[in-house]
């Protein structure tokens, strides 16, 4: 593992710098800032324009497609700096993270040149149309439908868990193809129009009062026959293109979340006293030394990354470190609540590192955001699920890497 920057990716870091003081709002920097509601409405209208112009969002992406051609090193660098000084770094999770990559990679020319500048500029949203109410984590069992009819495939079916399909565009889609064929097979890859006739929206509430989750109903909606990506009945190789993308975020800045959220439980444990008692405190120190083995794993994987390094050990740290911050910070926010302790039920009290609260505050929409703490809380349960769930992790883990046998099938009819 190699801990030090080469000498061009810290000059890139002062540039990145310099543009960050600059462009964020005067006071930014200073202990304590806070901006009005007025003041966040117009930073989060205006910033999404703001990184364009510099070229920020998506700079990794090749320059014939709008973006910097970033090498990997500088990327980081990139993330780093804007985890560093806490500003937004994109317009669209699921569109400049997830399905982005995924055209870039799987995407015809003409799917490129039409969904990448919209995605660039925070023009379209997405959704992930993935989990099925029979179909979670055996994702290849679903059963939505898509029949070419014409030059367009008509979807029947139902998604579920559909994170912020209320407020999408598209969803990108995995529907069956072909029903004859074996259950990884015979499924595609669809960009699919959300808001039209045949599609219907039904939000989850959570035990917090939001909905962020959400059951989509498929009766004939319709898409274009070209908005298959990746080929006709090949969606299951395309879908693991998108899921990598989504586990392997932020390799050395996705710790900082759980940095600031460790020094806010501590701030308040030693506010209310509660530091002063032992379980708390092997509690918190426990967080701590995971949080610094997380760091220490991100360094490892961009080491592994920057030296081409393709063996099976690189794919199982991917896996094992999901499942490690993932558990991390379940186990974390629960002691966040005792520390908080009734207080964790007010308004605006306890950490704001969910990730879904930070998508509302991003569009605007606060009437979202409950209370931080409870946010956070429900939000880690969340963590272990999406991206692949800890047991099917562990079961990957075991069987393919430590040799283990499969896990048995349950008996038919059970």
């Amino acid at each position: 593992m190699d801990l030090t920057y080469p000498i061009e990716a810290e000059t890139f870091r002062t540039e990145i710098r310099a543009w960050l003081e600059d462009n964020l709002p005067a006071g930014w920097f200073d202990e304590g800032f806070e901006m009005t509601p007025e003041q966040k409405k117009t930073f989060n209208e205006n910033w999404p324009a703001k990184l364009f112009g510099g070229g920020w969002i998506c700079a990794s992406w090749p320059k014939e497609y709008g973006g910097k051609g970033l090498s990997t090193m500088e990327n980081v660098v990139l993330a780093e700096e804007f985890a560093r000084a806490k500003a937004p770094l994109r317009a669209d999770f699921f569109g400049d993270t997830l399905v982005g990559p995924t055209i870039l990679q799987h995407g015809t020319e003409e799917q490129k040149k039409y969904f990448l500048p919209k995605i660039m500029k925070g023009e379209m949203s997405w959704c992930q149309g993935f989990s099925e109410p029979d179909s979670g984590s055996d994702l290849a069992s679903l059963k939505t439908s898509a029949v070419l009819d014409g030059d367009e495939w008509v979807i029947n079916g139902q998604k579920v868990w559909t994170t912020q399909a209320q407020f999408a565009d598209y969803c990108f889609l995995l529907a069956r193809t072909d029903p004859d064929a074996p259950k990884h097979k015979g499924i595609s890859y669809l960009l699919v129009p959300m808001n039209q006739d045949g599609i219907e929206v039904r939000g989850i509430v959570q035990p917090d009062g939001t909905a962020e989750f959400n059951e989509v109903f498929f009766t004939d909606a319709r898409c274009p026959k070209d908005n298959v990506v990746g080929g006709l009945n090949d969606g299951w190789k395309v879908a693991n293109s998108t899921l990598s993308h989504e586990r392997g975020m932020s390799a050395t800045t996705g710790y900082r979340r759980f940095a600031q959220e460790y020094d806010l439980m501590v701030a308040e444990a030693t506010r209310n006293g509660r530091i002063n008692d032992p379980i708390i405190r092997q509690g918190l120190a426990r967080y701590y030394t995971k949080i610094q083995i997380l760091r220490i794993n991100g360094l490892r994987s961009l080491t592994q990354t920057l030296n081409g390094t393709k063996d099976m050990g690189v794919i199982a740290l991917g896996l094992t470190n999901k499942m490690f911050w993932s558990e991390m910070h379940r186990d974390a926010l629960e002691l966040a609540l005792d520390i908080f302790s009734t207080a964790s039920m007010l308004v605006d009290v306890g950490p704001e590192s969910g990730a879904w609260p930070a998508v509302m505050r991003a569009k605007g929409r606060d009437s979202y955001k409950p209370s931080p703490m409870v946010s956070s809380f429900f939000f880690s349960r969340s963590e272990t699920i999406w991206g692949g769930t800890a047991e099917i992790q562990r079961n990957i883990v075991g069987e393919k890497f430590l040799g283990l046998p499969r896990e048995p099938k349950p008996p038919s009819g059970s």
